[in-house]
């Protein structure tokens, strides 16, 4: 638990000019074809790239793909702007390492007041004093395109803004770039947030500090993201709403990329090893 929060200024940095850019210039390039192709690419970014291509696969690893359409769909998780394919692993793996233990540092158990926690994690990092050793498999920390993804994580933006551009000029590229990082940011950090603080459980990790929360009425809105109790219970498993009225359009997606052969091997809970920690609870709790 021994650690320091501090300003992180690279994170802190993009986030707040990404912001300010969409609060004044999002007010002043508003039309109803920016927000509606905004909507449309946010939707790819934070299901495809996110979702699936980060957390399903890159973290998690709970399907199997072709390597070039890996790469596609981390990058689209890249442009969601928090950073490379090494800093979203690193940021995940301390996260849930640091969860499972029976006590944990503050800053990931995102119990604090709202703003707190907001601050904490859109500004900040923590500094473990004796964190554990980082080590990325080499399947991925030698592979020249996630190397590549990782130092210019920031410049993959540039392609669709020049896309975007061309499409429909400034309003375009504000309402696609800095509207659509700053709502995905702000969203990822409150769907984190809520997930472990309040909703519904069906599982509990005995001597785990941090238990999480399925968040029913957020389901689509989060790509699946919400049922974080689930996730907790079976990290692996490529389907998160487990359940026929858990609405998972990340899992959907899956669904359709299996069916044109373009993904397979999906995990489920009953393909994962036995978890000792894990209990049922029977009926929903809070």
């Amino acid at each position: 638990m021994a650690g320091r929060v501090v300003w992180a200024p690279v994170k802190s940095l993009w986030f707040s000019f990404h912001a300010v850019i969409a609060v004044v210039g999002g007010i002043f390039t508003f039309s109803y074809g920016a927000v509606a192709i905004a909507f449309v690419f946010t939707v790819a970014t934070l299901c495809l790239g996110h979702s699936i291509g980060l957390h399903r696969l890159l973290v998690h690893r709970s399907f199997e793909c072709p390597r070039w359409f890996e790469y596609f769909l981390v990058h689209l998780g890249t442009v969601v702007g928090m950073g490379g394919p090494f800093r979203i692993l690193y940021m995940h793996d301390i996260r849930d390492w640091s969860q499972r233990h029976e006590a944990c540092h503050p800053y990931f158990v995102h119990q604090s007041k709202i703003w707190r926690d907001y601050i904490w994690q859109m500004h900040c990092d923590l500094r473990l004093k004796h964190p554990p050793e980082f080590k990325i498999e080499p399947r991925i920390a030698q592979d020249r395109i996630y190397q590549q993804m990782q130092k210019g994580w920031m410049l993959q933006q540039v392609p669709w803004a020049v896309l975007f551009y061309l499409l429909g000029g400034w309003p375009f590229v504000i309402w696609t770039v800095s509207v659509r990082i700053t709502i995905s940011l702000i969203g990822h950090w409150l769907v984190g947030y809520f997930a472990h603080n309040t909703g519904q459980r069906d599982w509990h990790l005995q001597g785990h500090a941090v238990q999480g929360h399925n968040l029913p009425h957020i389901g689509l809105l989060s790509m699946g993201e919400s049922w974080h109790n689930n996730h907790h219970a079976y990290p692996e498993s490529a389907k998160l709403g487990l359940r026929a009225s858990q609405h998972d359009p990340g899992w959907w997606a899956l669904q359709a990329l299996q069916a044109i052969g373009l993904v397979w091997k999906l995990k489920l809970p009953r393909d994962l090893p036995y978890r000792p920690e894990l209990k049922a609870i029977y009926g929903k709790t809070k």
